[in-house]
């Protein structure tokens, strides 16, 4: 691992695990030898990352030089809390990591007293029966960025089996569900995929770029419609 990646990972190791966070640790996470690791640690002192602790006792992250200070109002940091919140109960593993990380970096641009709205917002998300699809959702975000066509095999609603080659738009997460949002080639027409009905999920291995923007709004347009919005 270059050294600049590996910089950057420990400093995300430090805004992420519970501090004070002991060498070894971050060694283990950051993959190098304890001597390397001390090494580090020095370099971003150096370069201006607020770090307290010593050998044996563990370190803290107070001070991010990567990142400017921010000054978020109270309801700002509110929202920020709730948003992520509901991101951590109701996405996929990955999303939900992704939102502990991004809280991690907020964390470590406000001041102490600011920090702590962000952890002791007073708003809370509460979602017991939240289920996740099987299928690897990490693909079909990567799909989308990437406007890659999707091949799917696929339970209709009837429960029968079907092959798809799809062009993936959007993922919808809605109170109770989650949907793509789609071009379906086997139908010339857009339609509204469920994960959990998706059995696997493979790349077609050809891009539909640049017309993701166009088709989501003209999808968008056509249920809006539907809906008599």
């Amino acid at each position: 691992m270059a050294r600049p990646d590996r910089l950057f990972r420990l400093l995300q190791a430090m805004r992420v695990l519970p501090a004070p966070v002991t060498a070894a640790r971050l060694a283990e996470e950051t993959g190098v030898s304890l001597r390397s690791l001390y090494r580090d640690i020095d370099s971003l002192r150096a370069a201006g990352a607020r770090i307290e602790g010593e050998r044996g006792y563990g370190y803290r992250l107070t001070e991010d030089y990567a990142l400017p200070p921010q000054t978020f109002e109270r309801s700002e940091i509110e929202a920020i809390a709730l948003g992520l919140a509901e991101v951590q109960h109701m996405g996929d593993p990955q999303l939900a990591a992704a939102a502990t990380s991004v809280l991690a970096k907020v964390a470590a641009t406000l001041p102490d007293d600011r920090e702590q709205y962000l952890f002791h917002a007073v708003s809370r998300v509460y979602r017991p029966d939240r289920r996740y699809p099987q299928v690897d959702m990490e693909l079909l975000r990567r799909a989308c960025w990437d406007e890659q066509a999707l091949a799917i095999s696929y339970l209709d609603k009837g429960d029968r089996p079907t092959e798809r080659i799809i062009l993936p738009l959007a993922i919808v997460y809605a109170d109770r569900s989650l949907a793509v949002l789609a071009w379906c080639e086997l139908r010339q027409d857009f339609r509204i995929f469920r994960p959990e009905r998706m059995q696997a999920v493979a790349l077609a291995g050809r891009s539909f770029r640049p017309r993701r923007a166009a088709l989501l709004r003209e999808h968008l347009a056509a249920l809006e419609a539907r809906s008599g919005g």
